[in-house]
C-alpha cells in the first residue's frame, strides 16, 4: 500500500497550490479519502474528506471556501486545491485513506506547504 503526496512547496500569501495523492496497493474506489495537516508544534488536524464515490465532501471550518477536495477513481488519485493561502496554512499535508466498514486506515508520508513572502 502506498499513498504518495506531491505538489507542495513554497507559495506567497494569497497564492494557490494543488496537492495530489497517488494511491496504489488497494482498491481506491472503496475508500473515503482525506487530507490532514500538521503545523509545527500543533496536533494533526483534518482538512477535508471526500467519500469513496466522490459525492460527499466535508471541510474544516477554516478551509471552507478556500480549499476543494476532489478525486479521480480511474487514476486512484485524490487532490486538494488550495486557494488564498495564508501563513497559517503552513504545515505538512498528509493523505489519508479509510475503509470504515473494515477499519483499514493508511497514511502518506506528507508534503510540506510553506506560505511565506
Amino acid at each position: 500500500v502506498r499513498l504518495v503526496e506531491s505538489g507542495g512547496g513554497l507559495v506567497q500569501p494569497g497564492g494557490s497550490l494543488r496537492l495530489s495523492c497517488a494511491a496504489s496497493g488497494f482498491t481506491f474506489s472503496y475508500y473515503d479519502m482525506s487530507w490532514y495537516r500538521q503545523a509545527p508544534g500543533k496536533e494533526r488536524e483534518l482538512v477535508a474528506v471526500i467519500s469513496s464515490a466522490g459525492g460527499d465532501t466535508h471541510y474544516a471550518d477554516s478551509m471552507k471556501g478556500r480549499f476543494t477536495i476532489s478525486r479521480d477513481n480511474a487514476k486512484s488519485t485524490v487532490y486538494l486545491q488550495m486557494n488564498n493561502l495564508n501563513s497559517e496554512d503552513t504545515a505538512v499535508y498528509y493523505c489519508h485513506a479509510k475503509r470504515t466498514a473494515l477499519g483499514y486506515v493508511y497514511w502518506g508520508q506528507g508534503t510540506q506547504v510553506t506560505v511565506s513572502s
